[in-house]
């Protein structure tokens, strides 16, 4: 019994970091993409990562 509420008191402390982690990385990448289809003068790829961008910052 004990074991079990030591089990989800963990659970409901990891899954959360781990899902912040992944959307920084996520963010991260898109934000390189930004700069990388701005530098490439490739202004779909900036619009569309900058779109994907906000839709990621406005679920958090």
């Amino acid at each position: 019994m004990v074991r079990w509420e030591v089990a989800l008191v963990f659970i409901e402390f990891v899954v959360p970091l781990v899902a912040e982690w992944k959307i920084g990385l996520m963010a991260a990448l898109l934000v390189a993409l930004v700069f990388a289809g701005i530098r490439l003068h490739h202004r779909p790829t900036a619009v569309g990562a900058a779109i994907l961008f906000a839709i990621l910052m406005s679920q958090v």
